[in-house]
C-alpha cells in the first residue's frame, strides 16, 4: 500500500510541476473593450487583424487559401500586448487567414467565423458589398436532415437549401447535389461557399430558377476510408477511388430517395444537377458518368479526375461521346490557371473531351490556384445555367 501511495504522490507531483512550469495565459485587461483586441472590418473596407498575445515574440497574419497563395504579413505589438495590422482597402469578398505565432499556426481566437474543416486551422472574414452578403431579400431555409445510410451502415447528416415560398408551391422543384472538397465538411458549403446567401440573392434578382441545393458530406468515413488515416501522398492511389465508390452508392441508394421522399422534386434527369469542387469534383465525375441517365447538368470545379485517379466505368462512358452529348444539357469544367493541385487533372480531362468530341463549357480563372476564389464564382455562374 505504501508503494502505491508513493507512486501516486510522484504522479501528482509531476502534474503539479508541469502545471506550474507553464502559466495559464493572461487575460486581457477588463478596462479594454473587446473590439480593441479582436479582428474586424473597418468602414473603409480595410481589415484590422488583432491578436491578444502579450508573451509572443513574433506574430504574422497569413492570408490566402492554399500554400502556394499564402502571404505572411508581420504584425506589431502595442504596450497592452495586442498585435495588429491594418490592410489596404479590400474588395468585397470572404477572405481566409490564420496567425503564425512563434511558428505555431492558429485560427483567430477572437473571431466568430472559423472555416469549417475536419481540423480547424483557418478563420474567415467578410468584407461586405457583394452577392455573399445577407441582404434584405426573401430568404430560403437551411434544413439539416439526419438519416440512416444503408450504404454506409451508419447515421449521417446533410444540408438542404430550400427556396423561399417552396412550401406554398405545388410545382416540383429541380435539385442540385453539391459536394465539398477534401478536408472540409458539409458546413463549408454553407459558411465559406456562402450557398444560402448566393442562392437568396440570385433568386431575388431573377438570375436563377427555384431549386433545392442538397449538400452531402463528401467524406464517407467508411471502414478503411478515413481521411486522417491516409498520408497525403497516398490519397490518389487508394483513398479517393474507394471513398468515391462509397459516396456514389450512398448518393444513389440513400440520398436521392431521401430527398424524393422528403420534398416535392422532379424525378427525371432534366431536374437533377450534380457539381463539386476539388475532391467533390471527382465525386461529380464518378457519379455523373456512372449514372449518366440520372443527371442532365454536371459541374466539375478544380476536380481530381481520372487523369490521376482512374475509374474504368468513367473511362468506358467517356468512350461513348454521343450518349453524353445527348444526355447532358451542360457539362462545365473550371480551373485556376495556376492550380498545382488538380490543374493537370482538369487540363487532361478537357483534352479527353476535346479528342472525343464531348461538348463542354471550359473556363479558367487567371492567376488563381486551388482556391475558393475560383470555386465560388464558378458556383455562381453554374447555378445560373441550371434548369432553364
Amino acid at each position: 500500500m505504501s508503494g502505491k501511495l508513493t507512486s501516486l504522490a510522484l504522479l501528482v507531483g509531476l502534474f503539479t510541476t508541469s502545471a506550474i512550469a507553464i502559466p495559464l495565459p493572461a487575460k486581457p485587461p477588463e478596462s479594454v473593450a473587446l473590439r480593441e483586441i479582436v479582428s474586424g472590418v473597418n468602414g473603409d473596407n480595410t481589415i484590422t487583424w488583432r491578436l491578444w498575445a502579450p508573451s509572443a515574440k513574433a506574430v504574422e497574419v497569413v492570408t490566402g487559401g492554399t500554400p502556394e497563395s499564402y502571404v505572411s504579413h508581420p504584425m506589431t505589438k502595442d504596450a497592452r500586448g495586442v498585435w495588429s495590422l491594418t490592410s489596404e482597402v479590400m474588395k468585397p469578398n470572404l477572405y481566409e487567414y490564420f496567425f503564425n505565432v512563434d511558428g505555431f499556426r492558429t485560427p483567430d481566437t477572437g473571431s466568430g467565423m472559423p472555416k469549417p474543416q475536419r481540423q480547424v486551422n483557418t478563420s474567415l472574414i467578410l468584407v461586405p458589398g457583394s452577392v455573399l452578403d445577407i441582404r434584405n431579400v426573401p430568404h430560403g431555409e437551411i434544413h439539416t436532415l439526419t438519416y440512416r445510410s444503408t450504404a454506409l451502415k451508419r447515421e449521417r447528416q446533410l444540408h438542404v437549401w430550400v427556396p423561399p415560398g417552396a412550401e406554398k408551391s405545388s410545382e416540383p422543384l429541380p435539385v442540385l447535389y453539391f459536394y465539398h472538397g477534401f478536408g472540409d465538411s458539409a458546413w463549408s458549403a454553407l459558411t465559406q461557399v456562402r450557398v444560402p446567401q448566393i442562392m437568396d440573392n440570385l433568386l431575388a434578382e431573377g438570375k436563377i430558377v427555384p431549386m433545392l441545393v442538397v449538400i452531402p458530406d463528401t467524406e464517407t468515413d467508411a471502414e478503411g476510408i478515413i481521411p486522417e488515416d491516409v498520408p497525403p501522398a497516398e490519397r490518389r492511389k487508394g483513398f479517393y477511388p474507394r471513398n468515391a465508390l462509397a459516396a456514389d452508392k450512398e448518393l444513389t441508394t440513400d440520398i436521392i430517395p431521401l430527398i424524393a421522399q422528403r420534398y416535392a422534386v422532379k424525378d427525371e434527369a432534366e431536374g437533377r444537377a450534380l457539381a463539386g469542387l476539388s475532391q467533390g469534383g471527382y465525386q461529380t465525375l464518378v457519379s455523373g458518368m456512372r449514372h449518366l441517365d440520372t443527371f442532365a447538368w454536371l459541374g466539375i470545379f478544380s476536380g481530381v479526375t481520372t487523369e490521376s485517379v482512374p475509374d474504368f466505368r468513367v473511362s468506358a462512358r467517356l468512350d461513348k461521346p454521343k450518349s453524353i452529348n445527348n444526355q447532358l444539357r451542360n457539362f462545365t469544367l473550371v480551373t485556376g490557371d495556376k492550380d498545382i493541385v488538380t490543374g493537370r487533372d482538369m487540363v487532361g480531362l478537357k483534352a479527353q473531351l476535346d479528342k472525343k468530341g464531348i461538348k463542354h463549357d471550359w473556363h479558367t480563372y487567371p492567376d488563381l490556384g486551388h482556391e475558393m476564389d475560383v470555386w465560388r464564382p464558378a458556383y455562381i455562374d453554374f447555378v445560373q445555367k441550371l434548369f432553364r
